[in-house]
């Protein structure tokens, strides 16, 4: 049997061997266990995902002992756990073996890898952070390692689903804790899977990934987002735990247009890898150093972008069915990743056209293309700006129209960059509900309202539906053909409220069903200079 489909290649462990690789590294404060290896064949911190065997962690200050009482009737062999938590626990559950250390964090990445077997040693994995871009990114690597044939030949974990070849689902956290992590990679390697990580920075900064090597980690950019009391309290904090991807990486490839501001030090963290690569969309650099992946020629037509990429190997042209100078640079960031992993020109070129990527610059036409739509998933200050500006050359003579909000609870910092950065572009902006979570949706909206540069045409509308309905109803009845740009929640199907997920219609399916609703005008309407 092949190694890579054979899941014995995981390994087992024993609850001595990772007290003893604890105590290595200085994370075991105490062992209370049996003279008589306890064999361990996975790690887990959700109970619901227990199976015989498996060692289970229980972490958080919050953490309640009926969690750990499930998982050792779904079949735990012991738990790991704080210091802090140790009392309650050895009540809760007497004579059960466990693992106590100093530092949950450290000891469930350490415990996890070796408890699923270190799969990432059979496998190829690549690792993408940014502020904006991951996802798509994610998207077009995935696609070319797919290449169109039957069966899956990647694996994901990212912003929208996690797949390992035996789990799919929407993700709830774009980088998993730790036990989770290397049970997809597990599954992953014993599917013969790659696999492809969107790694954000709360991944990176509460040690998620410790212990894993990437083949190649790409860094696609950076601008401030996520700073909030319960994320990053800094700028500084949300970047530093960015750059901890490097040490994890073989090969380090970076974005040859970084801001200026911090390039020297993304340049400085990416040094600790063996290899330092660069891409653009674009020939050189402002200062004139080529880069080893670019993109040249590149035409916005019907149907998408068109270019010429250009790798260290090969040049040939390309296409992408996304819109927007800023996709082609995504795409030129996958490229570098493909080839890194061992993908060649033609498969690359045929996995970039045929990938679609849900929610991302997702351009929905009226009956007589006097309003078009445009549903994106673009949710803080940078990605506004690349999408309005993108949609502003394409359409010059349109009228823009602007729908998006805010969350609630974190990225404090969106309501306020979010309007100024829309403002250069749209010629209308309405302000509405995007996971607003524990705020008041009223307050966010107001916020974005004061945050409007002086003389930008705004309003609110708090029912998210009522506003989308809202702004393609203005739209139709404009005289000038209109653009209606849907941002924020892409294809999600539910609102994150104060009392819970509650459930939506995706933006592009409405916009779908409302725009067919439109009767037409029977007026010829003035075309894009070249078609989103």
């Amino acid at each position: 049997m092949d190694e890579l489909h054979d899941t014995s290649a995981q390994g087992t462990t024993s609850m001595q061997a990772l007290a003893e690789l604890l105590a290595q590294k200085n994370l075991l404060a105490r062992a209370d266990l049996p003279a008589t290896p306890i064999a361990v064949c996975g790690a887990d911190c959700d109970s619901r995902v227990v199976e015989p065997g498996h060692l289970f962690v229980c972490k958080g200050a919050h953490f309640n002992a009926r969690y750990l009482q499930a998982a050792l009737e779904a079949g735990a062999c012991g738990y790991v756990c704080d210091e802090s938590l140790a009392p309650q626990l050895a009540e809760a559950a007497p004579g059960v073996p466990a693992l106590v250390t100093n530092d949950v964090r450290s000891a469930m990445a350490l415990v996890s890898a070796t408890a699923w077997g270190h799969p990432n040693q059979r496998m190829r994995i690549a690792g993408i952070t940014g502020t904006k871009g991951k996802t798509t990114v994610a998207a077009f690597v995935r696609s070319i390692l797919d290449d169109g044939e039957p069966g899956a030949h990647a694996a994901t974990i990212g912003t929208l689903e996690t797949y390992d070849g035996i789990e799919r689902f929407a993700s709830r956290n774009t980088t998993p804790e730790a036990p989770d992590l290397w049970r997809h990679l597990a599954h992953a390697a014993s599917c013969g899977l790659d696999m492809v990580m969107e790694v954000s920075s709360q991944g990176l900064k509460y040690q998620r990934v410790e212990g894993l090597a990437y083949d190649v980690a790409a860094f696609l950019n950076i601008g401030v987002d996520h700073v909030s009391a319960i994320e990053h309290p800094t700028f500084d904090d949300y970047l530093s735990s960015k750059l901890k991807i490097f040490e994890h990486a073989r090969v380090a490839l970076l974005n040859a247009n970084l801001d200026p501001a911090h390039a020297a030090r993304i340049e400085q963290a990416a040094g600790t890898c063996a290899q330092t690569l660069r891409f653009m969309a674009g020939e050189t650099q402002a200062d004139g150093r080529a880069a080893e992946f670019c993109a040249t020629n590149l035409q916005a037509r019907e149907g998408g972008m068109f270019f010429v990429a250009h790798t260290p190997q090969w040049s040939a042209p390309a296409h992408i069915a996304l819109s927007g100078d800023f996709n082609v640079e995504n795409a030129i960031a996958a490229i570098a990743i493909a080839q890194l992993m061992g993908c060649g020109q033609e498969q690359i070129v045929r996995g970039l056209a045929s990938c679609s990527v849900p929610g991302r610059m997702d351009v929905i036409r009226g009956a007589d293309d006097h309003v078009t739509a445009i549903v994106d998933y673009a949710h803080n200050g940078m990605s506004v700006s690349q999408v309005l500006s993108s949609v502003r050359a394409s359409y010059p003579s349109h009228r823009i129209i602007a729908v998006f909000g805010a969350t609630g609870g974190k990225g404090a910092e969106r309501r306020f960059e979010m309007p100024p950065a829309a403002a250069p572009y749209a010629d209308h902006l309405i302000f509405t509900e995007d996971d607003a979570g524990p705020e008041p949706v009223e307050r966010i909206c107001a916020q974005m309202a004061q945050a409007t540069p002086e003389g930008t045409s705004h309003e609110i509308v708090l029912d998210r539906t009522q506003a989308i309905t809202h702004a393609l109803a203005m739209a139709h009845e404009d005289e000038r053909p209109c653009v209606v740009c849907v941002l924020g929640k892409g294809h999600e199907a539910r609102q994150l409220r104060a009392d819970g997920p509650a459930p939506m219609t995706p933006d592009p399916q409405l916009v779908r069903t409302l725009l067919n609703a439109q009767p037409p005008r029977h007026t010829k309407t003035e075309g894009a200079s070249h078609g989103v």
